[in-house]
């Protein structure tokens, strides 16, 4: 009976002493929750992205829904069966929960073709798309490349940016992505290129701002306020001391986890370069790539790194095939309004954002976390190569 081949995971997070400890420290002060370590992992992390501020919460999700109250996308009772409710302008090739976040405050997404290179919305797009019952634009970091965000700022309409897959990526002009003043919610997932275990973190530029997520994040308690005294909305969207402290640790040593994640990066591209010119498949953009799109110059992040297999090839049969082989891999991502309750609640059809479609049906993400070693590649890569190869 032959044995299990070992498996590569798609994802691992980097978890050592620093993190053991810092987690034990808040265990045995008994100070679990809105504690010490909450301002000064917000404070860190606005540092690291050259925001003024930063609130953190309980997931990514949990950011989105509250950044786009901040701007202005809020529900209110009175609203209730009077008709569709603002809209949100942003992109189909995303988590889904980039688009749901709108849908809390009864918003309507009005999706726009993403390019094909960078996989994010254009500038020229998103301004073709925006109306007077615009209410903010949500443009989705992508795989870490940035969006198109310095010309969005131009024509006018409050920002939310998705950065939960971007840590560490920074815009042609030099900003790193959190840093532009506007809300930007990063995401803390045990994928990403740092973790929290659950949690995310939404970057602003004004205390107002931070003011007021922090209230809403706390079912609306103000600063000041007794226990049980709320002065607006709030919901239960708190990141615990626990998972702050692990959060500063692993900001600790971000560039090591972000400098693995390009390693093993550039390992794929080298080694998939043969294998893409004969086969067609395709690899993420490159450097040289980026230099043709309207984000030349910027730096990107790697959270994942998705290849978009040939167009003759079963996907979920590949899938299956790396699987038995050891190799973990995931189909990344769906396109968003083709999902059964968008196609139902929206009327979104098939054909209607083709590039998003071609990219959701081909992508295909390949193992990829800091410590990653050299033979875990080279294996990936073989195996990749011997089922794409077989496959034709």
């Amino acid at each position: 009976m032959s044995e299990e081949p070992e498996l590569v995971p798609l994802a691992r997070p980097v978890i050592g002493e620093a993190e053991e400890q810092a987690v034990l420290e808040v265990l045995r002060s008994g100070h679990l929750s809105l504690g010490p370590r909450l301002p000064a992992f917000e404070e860190a992390f606005a540092a690291r992205v050259g925001a003024r501020h930063a609130s953190a919460v309980s997931s990514g999700t949990a950011g989105l829904h509250l950044a786009l109250r901040a701007v202005g996308v809020e529900a209110s009772p009175a609203d209730a069966g009077t008709g569709p409710g603002p809209e949100v302008v942003t992109s189909p090739f995303s988590f889904i929960a980039s688009s749901n976040a709108g849908l809390f405050e009864r918003a309507v997404p009005v999706f726009v073709d993403v390019d094909p290179v960078t996989l994010n919305v254009p500038s020229a797009a998103v301004a073709a798309a925006v109306t007077d019952r615009t209410a903010a634009l949500l443009p989705v970091h992508i795989f870490g490349i940035p969006a198109p965000t310095p010309q969005l700022e131009g024509l006018g309409v409050p920002i939310v940016e998705d950065a939960c897959e971007a840590l560490g990526a920074v815009h042609p002009d030099g900003v790193p992505v959190g840093g532009r003043g506007h809300p930007a919610v990063f995401a803390f997932y045990a994928n990403k290129q740092m973790t929290t275990g659950e949690g995310g973190i939404v970057t602003v530029g004004d205390r107002a701002t931070k003011d007021r997520l922090d209230s809403e994040r706390n079912q609306g308690r103000a600063p000041g306020m007794a226990w049980l005294d709320h002065d607006r909305l709030g919901f239960n969207y708190r990141l615990s001391d626990l998972q702050c402290a692990l959060g500063l640790a692993q900001l600790g040593r971000l560039d090591e986890l972000l400098g693995g994640r390009e390693r093993v990066a550039a390992a794929y591209a080298e080694r998939l370069a043969d294998l893409a010119e004969r086969t067609g498949l395709a690899l993420p953009a490159t450097d040289a790539d980026l230099a043709a799109t309207e984000v030349a110059g910027a730096r990107r992040s790697w959270f994942v790194y998705v290849v978009r297999l040939p167009r003759d090839l079963d996907r979920n049969a590949t899938i299956t095939e790396l699987g038995r082989r050891g190799i973990q891999t995931r189909d990344y991502l769906p396109a968003i309004h083709l999902f059964s309750f968008y196609r139902e609640r929206f009327g979104f059809r098939e054909g209607q954002f083709p590039v998003a479609e071609d990219a959701a049906r081909r992508g295909l993400a390949l193992p990829l976390f800091p410590t990653m070693t050299e033979a875990q590649v080279d294996r990936v890569v073989a195996e990749l190569t011997d089922v794409l190869t077989a496959r034709r």
